[in-house]
């Protein structure tokens, strides 16, 4: 009888045009188990890397030369679906981010993050989940949704009508920054019953995680800045 099977390490790019900074991150990530596979100093390099090389993750500075990452991410998230997407930022709730979170990022790191949280937050993504709290997306989406436009996101995340009333009730609550663990308890419902309207929501809507059916409750009016949930 065999025992489980270890987890492979995730593989990871890093993006920043600062040596410094690459450095740095991979030496902590590297320490840590986490393989770090490629290294690019601009948004140009960092796509063509992730084509390469199909990383889990992609860390990418958002101000970057030749390319800067929203147009990275753009066309990492176009190109492998598969790859997660971490934007790299100075300032906390850089509105950049929205955009990016739009795309389909998972999420963002302040770049003075603890070794800890840096290690943590790349085997987060790497299997799946969103990086930002709920509270913390809905935060950043309220700042900027009404001075950032949007990118055009497919029509399919627009057409609420393919969820059900509860989806659609669920959705709204997510938008609203309410974790799972909250929902079940509003709703009263079973946590596994609440992840499984939430994967509904992603297939149907073509979600990629949490933290973009946050941006979508807001641009399709289901959340509005300065709603609060009861």
């Amino acid at each position: 009888m065999t025992g489980p099977q270890a987890v492979p390490a995730p593989r990871v790019v890093i993006a920043d045009d600062q040596e410094l900074v690459r450095t740095g991150f991979r030496m902590i990530l590297t320490a840590r188990g986490i393989d770090v596979v490629g290294e690019a100093a601009d948004g140009a390099q960092a796509v063509a890397e992730v084509r390469r090389l199909r990383p889990d993750v992609a860390l990418l500075d958002i101000r970057m030369p030749v390319l800067d990452g929203l147009e990275a991410a753009r066309r990492i998230l176009a190109e492998a679906p598969d790859c997660r997407v971490v934007m790299l930022t100075t300032f906390d709730l850089d509105h950049y981010v929205y955009t990016a979170l739009a795309l389909g990022a998972s999420g963002f790191l302040l770049k003075d993050v603890t070794s800890e949280h840096l290690a943590n937050s790349v085997r987060l993504v790497s299997t799946g989940d969103a990086l930002l709290a709920p509270s913390i997306t809905r935060r950043l989406v309220e700042r900027f949704a009404g001075a950032t436009p949007a990118p055009a996101t497919p029509a399919v995340h627009r057409d609420l009508a393919r969820l059900t009333a509860r989806e659609l009730e669920v959705l709204t609550l997510m938008g609203g920054g309410l974790s799972n663990a909250e929902l079940a308890r509003m709703l009263i419902l079973s946590e596994a019953t609440v992840k499984t309207h939430v994967a509904r929501i992603f297939a149907k809507l073509s979600l990629r995680d949490r933290a973009q059916a946050v941006v979508v409750a807001y641009e399709t009016g289901l959340v509005a800045p300065g709603d609060r949930q009861p």
